[in-house]
């Protein structure tokens, strides 16, 4: 079939809305009609060439949300007509690290999705006749797209796209680190470093946990009233000062759990520095540049802090993101202010654009 998609040509240049083919699912794939899309970081990250790991030709897009048209050979989970999420993060519920409660790094089609195939070593899309890669193994900058199987998440009828989208990378990658990486106890305090979506998110898990005490940290008043509105109760203007701001409020001990949720070697320093003695956890969420590495005093480790990074929040996406959903839609999450823009594929460049003038949170390509 032909579809309408946004094809990144080549690194620093803006991508290309045009026809390309799409094949007809395989067995063990599913052929997903996108209602709504996120436009996300990554893509941006991606698209400039910042990623080692990026590749050209390729359908940007994986925060992505719509309805199963037709299944492959095989399927058996999901079923035309039902909603469903895609999942960047993919589950098989059969490999060792899916039957191990300790990581959400399904070991299935991790090889080939690096690549930029699906499973079987091939892609779905081409244009006249040349292969064009998959990205993150969704390419939902598209009206349509062909996923594994595992890689979806049948979510309520119920759940609007537009919103729901975002529960497909960012809003579940901020929640989960805070309820499955380091499972924040009930009347802790926490610091959050960063107030986009996935940093919200985070101040939204802190609060679903019982967390005493949330301290958002951002450059912007406009996010930080937003993190109020997701239960953060102290709000602070990032800078140099920002750990010893977190020590005076903390009786100079420190958060128990600290959020980094910013991508920069920085702030991530600046986490752990924040984050108690004794027990304090630093949870490193944001995607560091090419080559930058971590400088911590171990001093810090040593007086038992630790450090843990947090890949799509430690969630296994099929069984646990319909659970987040619900959880939004019985009222414990406010995912609306999140979603700052809305526009057709055609305005994907612009969608970028307001990312790196941090305007707004989330802008989403809404399909028609």
């Amino acid at each position: 079939m032909r579809i309408r998609a946004a094809v990144l040509e080549e690194f620093g240049s803006p991508l290309q809305v045009q026809e390309v083919d799409l094949a007809e699912p395989k067995a063990g794939e599913v052929l997903v009609r996108l209602a709504a899309c996120g436009v996300c970081h990554t893509d941006l990250y991606t698209a400039s060439g910042a990623d080692p790991s990026g590749y050209a030709p390729t359908v940007l897009g994986h925060e992505g949300a719509g309805r199963v048209e037709t299944v492959g050979e095989g399927v058996s989970s999901v079923r035309p007509g039902d909603h469903v999420l895609t999942l960047f993060s993919p589950q098989c519920r059969e490999c060792e690290h899916c039957r191990d409660e300790r990581t959400n790094l399904c070991l299935a089609i991790r090889e080939q999705q690096n690549k930029g195939f699906l499973p079987d070593g091939t892609t779905r899309l081409s244009r006249a006749g040349e292969p064009i890669r998959h990205f993150m193994g969704t390419s939902t900058f598209a009206e349509y797209a062909v996923l594994p199987e595992i890689a979806l998440a049948k979510i309520s009828p119920e759940a609007p796209s537009t919103e729901a989208c975002v529960f497909a990378c960012g809003l579940s990658t901020g929640i989960g680190a805070a309820l499955n990486t380091a499972k924040v106890r009930s009347g802790a305090t926490c610091a959050v470093f960063g107030t986009g979506l996935v940093g919200l998110g985070a101040v939204a898990g802190c609060r679903l946990a019982g967390a005493e005490r949330i301290i958002a940290v951002d450059l912007s008043t406009e996010r930080l009233e937003l993190a109020g509105g997701q239960g953060a109760t102290d709000v602070l203007t990032a800078g140099p000062t920002t750990v010893d701001e977190i020590l005076e409020l903390t009786d100079g001990l420190g958060a128990d759990y600290t959020f980094e949720a910013t991508g920069s070697v920085d702030v991530m320093r600046q986490a752990v520095e924040a984050a108690r003695m004794g027990w304090g956890l630093a949870t490193v969420c944001g995607v560091a540049g090419k080559g930058e590495t971590l400088d911590v005093v171990p001093r810090y480790l040593i007086t038992g802090r630790r450090v843990a990074g947090s890949s799509f929040g430690g969630v296994k996406g099929r069984d646990q993101v319909p659970e987040l959903v619900d959880r939004w839609l019985a009222g414990e999450l406010d995912v609306a202010p999140l979603i700052s823009h809305t526009m057709s594929l055609d305005g994907v460049n612009a969608a970028f654009e307001l990312m790196e003038e941090q305007d707004g949170i989330r802008s989403v390509i809404e399909f028609h």
